[in-house]
This record gives structure tokens, C-alpha cells and sequence, in this order.
């Protein structure tokens, strides 16, 4: 009796236990009620778990329903879109964009071959000598360079009595423009005068004026702006900045304030750094990094470390080679076609000097602005490395320009663009004038040289006014970055032809009648 009446008792506790736990939640969704974050995690698991039990039920009865339908079974088709075709989401090209890299160098190396056979090797080191030198006992353009000094000591000099108060504003305007007139004509005259000036080295010559004339511009602008700066707010400067005491930065090098910065070794620093805008206090890099600097130094002219002894990489050579062994047969077979005008050999010759042009400016780019640059920079642990942009991707025109050349961009904003902007001029009007003022520099850099005045260079520039407007306003997207690169390929050896085959008619006319 009493043993009954115990298992009695004992079995409803056990139906009373089932249903108190059946009513319960669970672990998880009563911690997330009570708002405990772990358990709300919990509760996430925990539904997730179910979504993904329920969707493997339901898989599994989809593919039971299918074997169990004959004409399931035997389906081999489903709703999809090609993998070229833009709905299909598809975006993994590596393997087509392999494929136009080796059709890329084959074909410019059955080109090479094709030259080789024709012309034989045509490479020649001790040639490069002659583009710099007529006689290698007088050296015109490198004692023209030794005398761009006067021309910085005169601005500093200028300034220095500017900040004293012993020139006026109005002389200090007139002793710049002076020297900066003369900066610009003076290495001119000379490789227009001087017979033994060659080519190449007249053109090192006037890149190396042109340069420090937009430095000098540059330096004077910053250093009235800290005039006009300390005497709209004299009362109210603090003693660093209306005399040459220093500070220190938290990274140890000294803060330097107007006029402490008119030294020979601030002008000189600037003169030296890879940047054409003039700033009181440069960003410094912590210190000089010796293994970039030998890799840049490599690239640019040395002996390739990782290469055996016997197997140098002048990339410098490189590119005379290039011209010297592809450039030149195409250029003077160019000549008679241009003589005679036949409009389809001339576009033949310009679509195979196309290639090799480029293949140059894309070598000279990296040369220049990457290896030569970063090198200076590092040397002189210079902090602003960004010497290009993403120029490849460029969409429009006007991208371009403003990406490829850094210091140039920022030269023309900060000093040429904004004054204009700030003096009343239209967007419009400071961006043609920003051309023209490129398009001057590029002829003068050209057409000096060569001693013929053509305006190729400054027809070329400008007429990028009116490509700008039309990729801006027509292409967008891969369309406008096509019409980019287009003209960067196309424009470039057609402004060659030109002046090369005006410069032979002057000065080579017998040799181009025998062609």
C-alpha cells in the first residue's frame, strides 16, 4: 500500500517536471531576455543553429524530391547568366589579363627580332658621350649649371634685406623679377649662342633653370606671405614667430620661425629637395633608410645587387639602348614619307614609333619620379613621398595632369591656379592659363635646344584644353581612361616626328635627301 502510494507520488513529480520544462525557455533566449550581451550571443547561436537545421531539412527534401521526379533526375540546366556578361557578377579576369601580357611581349619581340635582322645591333655607350659633349675638354652646360648659385644667393640675399627692412616691398618685388627674368633668358642665350652646346645638354641644362626658376618663385611667395603675416598680426605673435629663435618637435629636429629660415643651409636644402613649393619646416622622415636607398640608387644607375658581377643593369642604359637600337631606324625612315607627304606611310611610321615611345616615357616615369625622387628624398630624409597619383586610372583629362606630377600640380595650384581664383578670375580662365603656362615650359624646353622654334609642344599642350572638355563631357568610365591613354600614346611621337624631321631638314638637309 504505502509502496503504491510512493510510486505514485513519485511519478507526478515526474509529469509536473516534464511540463515545468516544456513551458521554460531556453538557456539562451532567458539570459537575452534578463539582457545579459553573453547570452544574447547565445541566442544568436542558438537561432542560427535552427535557421541552418532547417535548411538542411529542406535540402535534403528538395533532393529527395528530385530523385524521386524522373525529370529532375535526368535536368542538367538551371537559370544562369554568362560569366562575360555583366549580371552574372563573374570578376575573376586574372587569367585574360596574363593572356594580353604574353601577347604583349610576344608581339614586341617578334618586333625586336624583326629589328635586329634589319638593322643589326645598333647600341653604342660611348655614343651617349657625344649627346652631352662636343669636346669633352669644354663643358657648357655643366658650367651653366654651376652658375645657376648666383641666382640663388641673389634671392637670398633679397630676402634677407627684406626681413631686415633695409629693401622696400616695392624693391624686393623688382630685385625678384630681375633676377628670375634674367634666370630664365640668360641659359637660352647661351645654347642659342654657343655652337659647342649640345642638344641633350642644352636641354639638361634649361630642365635644371626651369626647375629652380618655380623653386624661387616659390621661396619668395612663402617668405612675403610670413611678412604679411606678422605685420596684419604683430600684436598678437608669439616671440618664435617674429624672430629666429627655435622650438623642438616631439620627433627632435628644431622648428624654425620667420626669419630664422633665410639661411644659406634652409635655401640650399630646398634648393636640393625632390619639391618645387617652399615651406618654413619641411616634413622630416625619422632617418635614412640604407637598403631603400641603395635599391633606388640601383634602379636608377647601378649595378643591380641581386645580379652576378658579370651582369650589370644600367637602367640609364637601358633607355639610351632602346632609343639608340628601336627609336632611330624608325625615325629616319620617317623621313622621306614626310618629305613627300604620303599621309598613310607617315601613319604607319607613327603607330610604330608609338610603341616604343611609350615603353620609353613609361621607364623615364618610373626613373624619374619613383627611383631619382624617392632616392633624393630619402638622402635627404625629405617626409612627402607622394610624387604621382593613380594617373593609370585616370577618366578624364584633366585627372591626368593633375595626378602624374605632384610637385608640379601643387606648384601651379598654390602659386598660379588660387592667385587667379582669388584675383576674380573664372575656373575656366586659371585652368587655360594653367595650360598655357605648361605649354610655354614645354616649348621653351624643346625648341631652345634644337635651336628651331616650331610650337609642336605648345600646340600639343594646348590642344589638351579641348580633349579635356570632350572626354570630360562624352566618356565616362573605361571609355574616358581608354581616350586617356590614347592620346598619352598617340600624341607623344607625333609631336617626335615633327621636330625631329623639322631639325633634320636644318641642320641635316643632304643626309635627309639621301634617305
Amino acid at each position: 500500500m504505502g509502496d503504491s502510494v510512493a510510486i505514485e507520488a513519485s511519478a507526478r513529480r515526474r509529469r509536473a517536471a516534464r511540463r515545468s520544462a516544456s513551458l521554460m525557455p531556453e538557456d539562451g533566449e532567458c539570459a537575452a531576455a534578463c539582457g545579459s550581451p553573453v547570452a544574447a550571443n547565445i541566442s544568436r547561436v542558438n537561432g542560427r543553429t535552427k535557421r541552418d537545421r532547417s535548411l538542411e531539412t529542406t535540402s535534403k527534401t528538395e533532393r529527395k524530391r528530385r530523385t524521386c521526379d524522373p525529370s529532375e533526375r535526368l535536368s542538367c540546366h538551371k537559370t544562369q547568366d554568362s560569366l562575360l556578361s555583366s549580371a552574372s557578377g563573374y570578376n575573376k579576369y586574372r587569367g585574360i589579363l596574363n593572356w594580353c601580357v604574353v601577347m604583349l611581349v610576344l608581339s614586341n619581340a617578334r618586333l625586336f627580332l624583326e629589328n635586329l635582322l634589319k638593322h643589326g645591333i645598333l647600341v653604342d655607350p660611348i655614343q651617349v658621350v657625344s649627346l652631352f659633349l662636343n669636346d669633352p675638354y669644354r663643358w657648357p652646360a655643366a658650367c651653366l649649371v654651376i652658375v645657376a648659385n648666383v641666382f640663388v644667393l641673389v634671392a637670398l640675399y633679397t630676402e634677407r634685406q627684406l626681413s631686415k627692412g633695409s629693401f622696400s616691398e616695392r624693391l624686393g618685388f623688382l630685385v625678384h623679377a630681375i633676377n628670375m627674368g634674367v634666370l630664365i633668358t640668360f641659359p637660352a642665350a647661351v645654347v642659342l649662342l654657343l655652337p659647342s652646346v649640345t642638344p641633350v645638354g642644352g636641354a639638361s641644362a634649361l630642365s635644371i633653370y626651369t626647375i629652380l626658376f618655380l623653386k624661387l618663385y616659390s621661396y619668395k611667395d612663402v617668405n612675403l606671405w610670413c611678412r604679411e603675416l606678422s605685420s596684419i598680426k604683430v600684436k598678437k605673435l608669439s616671440r618664435s614667430l617674429s624672430c629666429p629663435s627655435q622650438q623642438h618637435w616631439s620627433g627632435g629636429d628644431c622648428k624654425v620661425s620667420y626669419p630664422g629660415n633665410l639661411t644659406i643651409r634652409d635655401m640650399y636644402y630646398f634648393v636640393f629637395a625632390p619639391t618645387l613649393c617652399y615651406e618654413l619646416n619641411f616634413p622630416r622622415s625619422p632617418g635614412v633608410r640604407v637598403g631603400f636607398l641603395l635599391r633606388r640608387l640601383c634602379e636608377m644607375a647601378s649595378e643591380h645587387l641581386k645580379a652576378p658581377a658579370h651582369r650589370p643593369l644600367f637602367f640609364t642604359q637601358v633607355l639610351v639602348a632602346l632609343a639608340q637600337q628601336w627609336m632611330v631606324p624608325i625615325i629616319r625612315s620617317s623621313m622621306k614619307p614626310l618629305e613627300d607627304m604620303d599621309l598613310s606611310r607617315m601613319t604607319e611610321r607613327l603607330l610604330r614609333l608609338a610603341v616604343p615611345n611609350h615603353l620609353l616615357w613609361l621607364m623615364f616615369f618610373y626613373w624619374f619620379f619613383h627611383s631619382s625622387m624617392n632616392f633624393t628624398a630619402e638622402l635627404l630624409r625629405f617626409g612627402d613621398r607622394q610624387f604621382y597619383n593613380d594617373w593609370w586610372n585616370s577618366e578624364t583629362v584633366t585627372y591626368f595632369w593633375q595626378n602624374w606630377n605632384i610637385p608640379v600640380h601643387k606648384w601651379c595650384l598654390r602659386h598660379f591656379y588660387k592667385p587667379l581664383l582669388r584675383r576674380g578670375f573664372s575656373k575656366k580662365v586659371s585652368q587655360s592659363a594653367v595650360f598655357f603656362l605648361s605649354a610655354f615650359f614645354h616649348e621653351y624646353l624643346v625648341s631652345v635646344p634644337l635651336r628651331m622654334f616650331r610650337l609642336w609642344a605648345f600646340m600639343g599642350m594646348m590642344a589638351q584644353i579641348p580633349l579635356a572638355w570632350f572626354v570630360g563631357r562624352f566618356l565616362r568610365g573605361n571609355y574616358g581612361n581608354a581616350a586617356v591613354w590614347i592620346s598619352i600614346i598617340i600624341g607623344q611621337p607625333f609631336a617626335v616626328l615633327m621636330y625631329v624631321h623639322d631639325y633634320y631638314v636644318l641642320h641635316h638637309r643632304q643626309e635627309v635627301d639621301g634617305l
